[in-house]
């Protein structure tokens, strides 16, 4: 028998040793392929079903503070949960999916899609005419009073376009109702604290930058006495509220967060996108850009105004805002004030809804829902007048989602973080 030397030996060892560790690799890689593989289907699947519970919410017609389970028919490791609630006068949902010991979770902030043929004008009838002068210019599907429309005359300007209204017209019987979830909701945010309704922690504003991202708790910033907004960086899942008034400069950038006061100052060329509530006056300085989806809201019912400061919503000349101006509240037939001006060389994209008196002498490419229109010019008012006012339903984008109305369909508006 021949002898093998001990090196040969080594060798085949080691050849061994390599095969092994070879098999072995391939073993772990394959295996770490197979996990990979299963952790890459459960996050698509988790993602697929936060989805699902987006869509699940669109199609709910009552949102709800609570937290609701979507039984899935599936394997029991899953399991799909969605809550609806309002971040200001929108809807947000938040959809929460979960696969073994992984959860994955998407917030959407919802609001109301508009009819393919868009609603540029409802005029309240209340027994009057409207009266057109000047430049005014009304497109798109017109509701208007049994009375009509007419031109008019104001300080010697007569009208001066070829049709009173491009666009077919209806009589205007019922008006517009907001959802009756989100009038109350507004309700409360304006006269309720905010911390009665609200699990929150609170915000100090000598932090000059937050970020709060809406999974967490909310955060708030409470004073009694007036709140001045300057070079401060807020977003996100945050409520500002002053019991006397909130001022905001062009220091300060502000994004998705909420303003509660019963006076609201937003100064010159503020930019930003958020949502302002105030329940006696609100008034937006020249060349204030508020990008959508932000919303300016007055609340309050007309009272007889003596002072020299009257209750009113104003948005002064150069201002651009994308998203809702609502004016809200009960008004009487001796109401011959303003409770919602909006200069001219103002650019509205989206919709205003009034419930009082609209002096509209800028442009709005979306919706105008109002009670009366009154024009006040040399210490003379007009009462259902629109002087220069230009309304363009067809400018409005498809996609544009906005006001929660009764009986509209949802969809998504943004995403939140």
């Amino acid at each position: 028998m021949k002898k093998l030397k001990a090196g040969t030996l080594q060798l085949v060892t080691f050849i061994m040793v390599v095969i092994a560790l070879l098999l072995a690799s391939f073993l772990i890689l394959n295996h770490v392929h197979k996990q990979f593989r299963l952790q890459t289907n459960h996050t698509i699947e988790m993602i697929r079903l936060a989805n699902k519970g987006i869509s699940y919410s669109l199609s709910q017609a009552e949102k709800t503070n609570d937290t609701v389970v979507i039984p899935l028919f599936d394997e029991t490791y899953k399991s799909l949960k969605i809550k609806i609630d309002f971040w200001g006068v929108y809807e947000r949902v938040y959809s929460q999916s979960h696969i073994k010991y992984k959860t994955f979770s998407k917030i959407a902030l919802i609001g109301k899609e508009h009819s393919p043929i868009k609603t540029a004008l409802f005029l309240k009838d209340n027994n009057r005419p409207l009266v057109v002068v000047g430049h005014t210019k009304i497109e798109g599907l017109t509701y208007l009073p049994k009375r009509g429309v007419k031109s008019g005359n104001i300080s010697g300007h007569a009208f001066y376009g070829q049709n009173f209204v491009n666009g077919a017209t209806k009589l205007s019987q019922n008006f517009p109702k907001l959802n009756t979830d989100l009038q109350s909701h507004i309700k409360a945010l304006v006269e309720k604290p905010i911390e009665n309704q609200y699990d929150v922690s609170y915000l100090d504003l000598n932090t000059k930058k937050v970020v709060n991202s809406f999974k967490n708790e909310l955060l708030l910033a409470y004073s009694p006495n007036a709140i001045t907004l300057t070079d401060l960086q807020l977003s996100g899942h945050i409520i500002i509220q002053s019991h006397t008034k909130i001022t905001v400069d062009d220091t300060s950038k502000l994004e998705d967060v909420i303003l509660i006061a019963p006076i609201i100052d937003i100064k010159r060329n503020v930019k930003g996108v958020f949502q302002a509530f105030a329940s006696e006056r609100l008034i937006v300085a020249e060349n204030v850009k508020l990008d959508y989806p932000s919303a300016l809201v007055l609340l309050g019912d007309y009272k007889k105004e003596d002072s020299e400061t009257p209750h009113c919503l104003e948005i002064k000349p150069k201002s651009k805002i994308k998203g809702s101006v609502l004016c809200l509240g009960n008004t009487k037939k001796d109401n011959y004030d303003i409770q919602l001006k909006i200069a001219d060389n103002v650019f509205v994209e989206g919709e205003i809804y009034c419930q009082q008196n609209l002096e509209l002498r800028g442009t709005v490419n979306g919706s105008v829902y109002t009670n009366n229109f009154i024009v006040k010019e040399d210490g003379t008012t007009y009462q259902n007048h629109l002087y220069n006012g230009k309304i363009n339903a067809n400018k409005l984008a498809d996609q544009y989602v906005g006001l929660a109305f009764e009986d509209s369909s949802k969809n998504v508006m943004k995403w939140l973080y």
